[in-house]
């Protein structure tokens, strides 16, 4: 077959190929996107499942999701240093968001500078203005109030 024996160009099949180059496009971009804004959803989630027993009054959940140890009941005196009764006065009735009856995530954003890298999540509580912030420690998915 030489030059001059070529077939004729098939424009359909061009336009298939165009569409499918275009498509695989538009999946990356929304791809990267959906993972951007998604970036922090796992802290959120811990988050929010704090807050959430936390207004079930199941303080003692709350509590081992504040540590990451559901099983914390067997070895209290790993938390010699923040005690269930500590805990319970910052965050029971009488701590400084006294009961929580509502909440919702306001937002979150990544830091490298507190404590190794995490994300601080923002929560809106009881509909207050002031919002509660947590650290959410990447690497083990503990919490601590945010200090700044």
């Amino acid at each position: 077959m030489t030059l001059l024996d070529a077939q004729p160009y098939d424009s359909t099949k061009g336009r298939r190929r165009n569409i499918r180059i275009a498509a695989a496009v538009v999946t990356v971009i929304v791809l990267a996107a959906l993972a951007w804004f998604y970036r922090n959803w796992p802290e959120e989630h811990v988050v929010d499942k704090f807050f959430t027993a936390l207004q079930h009054q199941d303080f003692e959940d709350a509590f081992g999701i504040y540590f990451n140890d559901p099983g914390w009941r067997q070895h209290q005196q790993k938390y010699s240093q923040y005690t269930y009764a500590d805990f319970y006065r910052d965050w029971g009735p009488g701590g400084e968001w006294g009961l929580v009856k509502s909440h919702r995530i306001y937002g979150s954003a990544n830091t490298k500078s507190f404590g190794g890298g995490g994300v601080v999540v923002e929560v809106i509580v009881n509909e207050r203005t002031e919002h509660a912030r947590m650290f959410v420690q990447r690497s083990d998915k503990t919490l601590t109030v945010y200090p700044y």
